[in-house]
């Protein structure tokens, strides 16, 4: 049961970057949403066939605890409706934290889901590539997946970078290596394609440390990489309308003029909100009333959601989960830290002028970075084993030297 139950896991995270792509409406749902439901439905009965519960970690019982306070939050939110709907949200996003700690148990099993989120953002770069096609993609600046979210796909496809470099650098089959090596190339024009500055910044971020990984074994990949750059630039700069690239390129204005795109406005309203309801909040879902801005607009800033709606405590609860993710990726080594740490790092760069909480991309990447630490906490070394690289090797090397 528990393999079926695995399987259906994997499914899972190999749907989850593009599911927006593929919603068959209520009461189902997108594809993320059906697969979770079914792994749900058997993970169940395979947890009462076990008879017992994995312990919880430090991140169960902090994920336990902020969606807790959320559901307080419906003694005093300033709208009932927007809270419920959040709060059925929020258990379905935060599921992957526990099914990952509870039928994860190898890191054979962390290799496999990495590779099946890197598959998913394989499928969500090709199906944005393939937006270019569209009948209005003479007029369009910004190109995406049906259903998609600019800013969102260029995030999920950052993620991939560090789990594909990582990938790259263990793979021994064909196959996975032009998976992985790949990807490199395509997410990169996924991400230009979505004409998303902040996307584009945390790109990169993300090849940076795409960079250290592959640098010590896979010198080669990493020239070869940066010598079709220029092809790659070239080719969109033919194939793509130049207003794409313009958005891009207003980075620096953005920047210079410091409104980033009225995020300022929006994060003032958002201070002003807090300011009100500090130490307990406006009620889960409640940002953009609260806020009194206009339903389609967002926080754009995943901290500031946290405290508007949930006070300090929530905020509280929300940096001790990044301080126990931060501490797993610190437990692990060599090439498996430093892919880890990128994602973490990327995450947290969107996050900034994002609102990434409800994704359910954040919470599969934080219970794979607390299952890394997990596994080398049980068996240290057992999940560098997985992923051998220079780096490792090098620091074998040192603490035998040590010894």
């Amino acid at each position: 049961m528990r393999r079926v139950v695995r399987a259906l896991l994997l499914a899972f995270a190999f749907a989850i970057p593009w599911e927006y792509s593929l919603d068959i409406g209520e009461p189902l749902g997108n594809i993320a949403r059906i697969v979770g439901l079914v792994l749900l439905l058997a993970a169940i009965p395979a947890v009462l066939h076990a008879g017992s519960l994995r312990t919880p970690g430090p991140l169960q019982w902090l994920v336990l605890a902020i969606f807790a306070w959320s559901c307080c939050t419906c003694f005093w939110t300033i709208d009932q409706q927007a809270t419920m709907t959040r709060l059925r949200g929020y258990f379905q996003v935060m599921m992957p934290v526990w099914l990952i700690w509870e039928f994860a148990e190898t890191p054979q099993d962390l290799r496999d889901l990495l590779r099946a989120y890197v598959a998913g953002s394989w499928v969500l770069a090709v199906l944005t590539i393939a937006s270019l096609a569209s009948p209005d993609a003479a007029t369009q600046v910004r190109f995406v997946a049906e259903g998609q979210d600019p800013n969102d796909v260029a995030r999920f496809l950052d993620l991939g970078f560090p789990l594909t470099a990582l990938l790259l650098d263990w793979e021994s089959r064909l196959w996975w290596k032009l998976l992985a090596l790949g990807y490199l190339p395509a997410g990169l024009i996924g991400v230009l394609l979505t004409a998303s500055r902040g996307g584009f910044l945390a790109a990169v971020v993300a090849l940076g440390g795409c960079g250290l990984i592959l640098l010590s074994r896979h010198s080669r990949t990493v020239v070869a990489g940066t010598l079709s750059l220029p092809i790659i630039g070239t080719a969109f700069w033919f194939l793509v309308p130049h207003e794409t690239i313009a958005r891009i390129g207003t980075i620096p204005q953005q920047l210079e003029r410091g409104d980033l795109n009225q995020r300022l406005n929006i994060w003032s309203a958002g201070w002003q909100a807090f300011a009100h309801a500090p130490f307990f909040g406006a009620g889960a879902g409640t940002f953009v009333q609260a806020a009194r801005l206009a339903p389609a607009d967002t926080a754009h800033n995943t901290a500031l959601t946290v405290v508007v709606e949930g006070g300090i405590i929530a905020l509280i609860l929300a940096s001790a989960i990044l301080a126990v993710c931060a501490r797993s990726v610190l437990a692990t080594r060599g090439s498996v830290r430093i892919a880890l740490a990128t994602a973490l790092l990327v995450w947290l760069v969107t996050s900034l002028v994002a609102t990434v909480e409800t994704n359910r991309t954040t919470w599969l990447l934080m219970g794979l970075l607390c299952l890394a630490g997990r596994l080398e906490a049980e068996k240290p070394g057992l999940v560098e084993s997985c992923f051998p690289g220079r780096v490792s090797e090098q620091l074998q090397a040192a603490a035998g030297e040590a010894g």
